[in-house]
């Protein structure tokens, strides 16, 4: 039949063969109403309705080449089920938080066809039904009642193609007054709900009859396009370039001259709004200026102070220190807590294997000794972990030790309530982007010190700023450099290759397994050679030759997310692979991709569950009932609702940006000439750096000669050495 036929069906989803998160574009097999024959194909955004539903669809019939005849959906509306089975399918169907499918046979089973007038009209006869329970009544009665409210807000969005998850966020944000406050302005959606960006609230928008150049347009544009640059590690944006990112992404075809002035007009009334900061010509979104600000004043003032510590006799308390833990300090170790000891802020950098953490302990040793009160700490929980492991006393999450509290939505330790410390230790320092880094500074007592150690050559934090190597390339602090490799077994090449790539070297590679070593390289010249090399390691060679415990022991680290061998398509594979609960013949809603076992990763700063972004975890439960998966991270268990699982993604392969902080005891790198765009010396060299006893290699040797060969670091907009060398 031709498209333009529109015509309505209705029926029973049966199931969900196919769903896109991203953009609700379902595939889905539909009963049609008085047909016991074949089920029904349909196409379209049904913003993530359950299986079980009934459904009024209107669209038109067409013929696929490949799949034949479909029914392609332009709108629809849910109705109420009016047969047994389908009441207890639509109940079951985890859109009624507290209603599983063993509960929902129980409800309907007891009231019948009366079952949705009784969750309607008369909810408190819920407790005539066994088993039920006060408490799980009462979250019935007012999960019935939200459900009512995001229906609404799923109706008015499904043309636009926001999923049911999505839906509940906005309805959670807004409550009642969201479906007034989303018709008002949509842009709001992209300010407010995370994973909602700003194309999909300007689809929005304009299908509403906003218009193009409209002000709300021009504003949302321009904070997009600043959040964008801060996503890519940027402190601000010249006046000119935004408005030029602004001119692509609104209205390219605009001539430059009119948009200018349509974009720039709201460049001041941002500012009023105190949302940007016009520092000059440079743009900054508000935060990330004042940080930048209050970060530089503060380490300004720690540099122009000496330590507030009792007086060291520097040579003796040395040669105790290094009695009392059997070691000898190397020259520039000495040096290196020399330093330490004598400045209120102190760095010290050096690759792994230079003695770091002998240092750091030879430091805690020497100042414990002078009743010095030390608070160690690290940007993420895994690299807090290996602090506390490296020197034998308890280390803290920066996020932890100032103490985030949800319900003030910031931290209780700042200025006026400061850490009771007398020097701060922060490891990993690379990883401090410009907004915590200013929390910590701010929260350092009067006469603290601060010691910032960490790895300059590797990758910068994931957030905004580049603060290590920024206070490093000021010149106005004393830095110690650790060059020296004294963290090498007998064979070890980890250590030494790192050092290699550094130097911009080639590496000293073994191919395939040749000899006892902690470094190979696998040539495999086609991506699909190197998944299926990946998948046969990770499915019982590695853990039968080496012990490595395929989930827990070995991490996939690539450079990118997208392609046969980027973290996106292995964590399919892998998830197959490795956790053979891990398969659906279905795509549905966030929930059912996650099987117990399987291993996940935090992928934003989620402070209310105080789990950040990189944290990797293991699912431990998945509550059928509820619609709810528990992880544990790190003997932590942490519970998601669906509503919070975009926050969440499989970590059986990683991005080498998410590794950062991490030691894994075997690493798998695929290394391909399609990574060309990101295939940098610091990339290769995070991820190796990241293996504590084996790394391997799989790919092409062109690759690997590409990367080392490649200097060039992406520099970010960034005002702190500045700042930090005359002034602010």
């Amino acid at each position: 039949m031709a498209e333009e036929t529109l015509t309505t069906i209705r029926g029973t989803l049966e199931r969900i063969t196919f769903h896109n998160e991203e953009n609700g574009f379902t595939v889905a097999r539909l009963t049609q109403t008085g047909d016991a024959g074949d089920l029904t194909t349909i196409v379209g955004h049904l913003s993530g309705v359950p299986a079980g539903s009934t459904l009024a669809l209107s669209g038109w019939w067409v013929k696929d080449a490949r799949h034949g005849l479909q029914f392609k959906v332009k709108q629809y509306a849910l109705e109420k089920p009016n047969t047994l089975n389908g009441m207890e399918r639509y109940l079951g169907s985890g859109l009624i938080k507290g209603i599983g499918p063993r509960f929902a046979g129980r409800i309907v089973r007891h009231f019948g066809l009366e079952t949705l007038d009784v969750l309607e009209k008369s909810p408190d006869r819920l407790d005539e039904v066994q088993g039920l329970g006060r408490k799980r009544i009462a979250r019935i009665k007012s999960a019935w009642q939200g459900q009512k409210h995001i229906h609404e807000i799923m109706i008015f969005l499904q043309s636009q193609g926001i999923s049911a998850t999505f839906a509940v966020k906005i309805y959670k944000t807004y409550g009642g007054d969201a479906l007034n406050i989303v018709q008002a302005n949509p842009y709001r959606l992209a300010e407010d709900i995370w994973g909602i960006g700003f194309k999909s609230a300007d689809r929005i928008a304009l299908s509403m009859g906003i218009a193009g150049q409209d002000a709300r347009r021009a504003r949302a544009g321009l904070l997009f396009a600043l959040g964008e640059a801060a996503g890519d590690g940027h402190c601000y944006l010249e006046q000119a370039k935004l408005i030029s990112l602004c001119r692509t992404l609104l209205d390219p075809d605009e001539e430059l001259a009119g948009f200018q002035t349509m974009v720039g007009a709201e460049i001041p009334l941002l500012a009023a709004d105190k949302k940007i900061v016009a520092d000059e010509e440079r743009i900054y979104p508000a935060p990330l200026f004042y940080a930048e600000m209050g970060a530089a004043a503060i380490l300004r003032a720690l540099a122009s102070f000496p330590p507030s510590y009792p007086p060291v006799q520097l040579d003796l308390e040395l040669s105790r220190a290094a009695e009392r833990m059997g070691v000898t300090f190397a020259p520039e170790q000495r040096e290196a807590l020399k330093t330490a000891l004598q400045n209120r802020l102190a760095i010290i950098t050096g690759g792994p294997g230079t003695g770091k953490s002998t240092i750091l302990k030879g430091l805690l040793l020497i100042l414990a000794a002078k009743g010095v009160k030390i608070e160690l700490a690290a940007p993420t929980g895994r690299a807090a972990k290996r602090l506390s492991e490296a020197c034998g006393r308890e280390a803290r999450t920066i996020h932890r030790l100032l103490e985030y509290d949800p319900s003030l939505r910031g931290f209780k330790r700042n200025s006026e309530h400061p850490l009771r410390a007398d020097l701060i230790v922060v490891d990993e320092a690379s990883m401090l982007d410009i907004v915590l880094a200013n929390s910590l500074f701010k929260a350092l007592a009067h006469g603290a010190g601060l010691l910032l150690v960490g790895d300059a050559d590797q990758l910068p934090s994931v957030g905004p700023g580049n603060v290590l190597r920024d206070c490093i390339d000021s010149g106005v602090f004393p830095v110690a450099r650790l060059t020296r490799i004294f963290r090498q077994g007998e064979g070890s090449l980890i250590s030494t290759n790192a050092a290699r790539i550094n130097l911009g070297q080639p590496l000293e590679l073994l191919p395939d397994y040749q000899g006892n070593k902690d470094f190979y390289f696998i040539k495999r010249d086609d991506p699909a050679e190197i998944e299926q090399e990946i998948r046969t390691l990770c499915s019982g060679r590695l853990e039968k030759k080496f012990g490595f415990d395929p989930l827990r022991d070995i991490q996939i680290l690539t450079p990118m997310r997208k392609g046969l061998i980027g973290s996106d398509n292995l964590n399919k594979t892998l998830q197959q692979t490795i956790n053979s609960r891990g398969t659906s013949a279905e795509t549905g809603p966030g929930w059912s991709h996650f099987f117990v076992t399987d291993k996940v990763m935090q992928i934003r700063n989620n402070y209310d569950k105080e789990v950040f972004n990189g944290d990797i975890g293991f699912v431990t439960a998945k509550d059928e009932e509820e619609q709810t998966i528990t992880v544990d991270f790190d003997g932590r268990a942490v519970h998601y609702e669906t509503a919070d699982l975009a926050e969440l993604v499989l970590a059986y392969a990683i991005t080498v940006h998410k590794s950062q902080g991490s030691e894994f005891k075997c690493i798998i790198v695929p290394i391909h000439t399609c990574h060309y765009a990101l295939l940098q010396k610091n990339l290769l060299y995070t991820a190796v750096t990241r293996g504590k006893k084996l790394v391997i290699l799989i790919g092409s040797l062109k690759a690997v000669a590409m990367a080392i060969s490649n200097n060039r670091v992406e520099q970010r907009n960034s005002r702190l050495t500045e700042r930090l060398r005359n002034g602010n």
